[in-house]
């Protein structure tokens, strides 16, 4: 999430922009299943709190620490950070060199 972040201001105007573009990325925690289980979420909500970013990351968090199963959040959430941290990369490697406005 940090190259991300960097994307986010290398693209932006200033730095009032800067520090507001990073706002989603702050709300994703409260968006996932670290505080209430995803099965007792109303059903609308469920599927938002089960496919983003954090979810599996805590779901394997939670059973490494307790000494449960985590199943297949494990490789998930290791696919996650591969991901994001690709995308972010290139995004602010690529925006990096880009004259500034």
């Amino acid at each position: 999430l940090t190259w991300i972040a960097v994307g986010m201001g290398l693209v932006s105007p200033n730095a009032e922009a800067a520090s507001n573009n990073a706002m989603p990325l702050i709300l994703l925690p409260l968006l996932s299943s670290a505080f209430v289980p995803v099965d007792s979420m109303p059903g609308w909500f469920q599927p938002i709190a089960e496919y983003q970013p954090f979810t599996p990351a805590i779901e394997t968090l939670r059973g490494l620490l307790l000494g449960t199963g985590i199943g297949h959040n494990g490789w998930l959430a290791v696919a996650w950070c591969v991901g994001l941290t690709l995308l972010g990369y290139f995004w602010s490697t690529s925006r990096f060199g880009d004259d500034p406005r």
